[in-house]
């Protein structure tokens, strides 16, 4: 069972570092809204991956290559509109503008939706995490549940670590916020076009 508790939590430090549209997400929400409103994002993992672990176990951990296309498409777009969002902030900030927080809950539904429908999630556990889960749940009940607490537990503590570390830098003043929303703003508006050229190109638009 520690063996599956283990690979559970290196998966969860490698989906949670690695930087992607989510990350840019939460930095984003953690420069507008600071880091306690900006926390309960980090459970968002928790509420979306459920029906997608479902789904793709069901679907013997394969996921289509067509599914695959929409679901880059529909990100891409999903993406591009918060990357926009980040830029009207950038720009408020440049220009001495209050920028009013929105509600926690607000960041958290915004944070599910863009889980259900990035590609990641559903590529992640399908091919990288979806057959040791599969393994283990063979094996044992105990050391399927051993692998899903080790990589939540992981994956939360790193996300919530993210957003607390941009917490602190929000406080160092408004140029430096100012340079991070213009930064997160890029990365997501980055991740939006790589998503939708991959979904169109897989659908067959060119």
């Amino acid at each position: 069972m520690i063996i599956y508790l283990l690979q559970g939590m290196g998966l969860g430090f490698v989906a949670a570092a690695q930087p992607g549209p989510f990350q840019a997400f939460i930095i984003s929400q953690t420069l507008k809204n600071g880091w306690r409103p900006t926390l309960i994002t980090a459970l968002a993992p928790l509420l979306s991956d459920g029906p997608i672990i479902a789904i793709v176990l069901l679907a013997l951990s394969r996921v289509p290559a067509s599914m695959q296309g929409y679901l880059h498409t529909a990100s891409g777009v999903f993406i591009l509109f918060l990357a926009l969002c980040a830029f009207g902030r950038w720009r408020a900030a440049s220009g001495g503008t209050a920028l009013g927080a929105e509600p926690a809950y607000q960041s958290l539904l915004k944070a599910v939706l863009m889980n259900v429908i990035s590609p990641g999630p559903w590529i992640f556990w399908s091919l990288v995490a979806g057959p040791t889960l599969i393994g283990g749940w063979n094996e044992a009940l105990s050391r399927g549940i051993a692998f899903l607490a080790g990589f939540y537990l992981v994956l939360i503590a790193t996300f919530a670590l993210t957003i607390l570390l941009f917490g602190t830098a929000r406080r160092l003043g408004p140029r430096l916020t100012r340079h991070l929303f213009g930064a997160a703003a890029l990365a997501m508006a980055g991740f939006g076009c790589h998503q939708l050229w991959i979904g169109l190109d897989t659908i067959g638009v060119w």
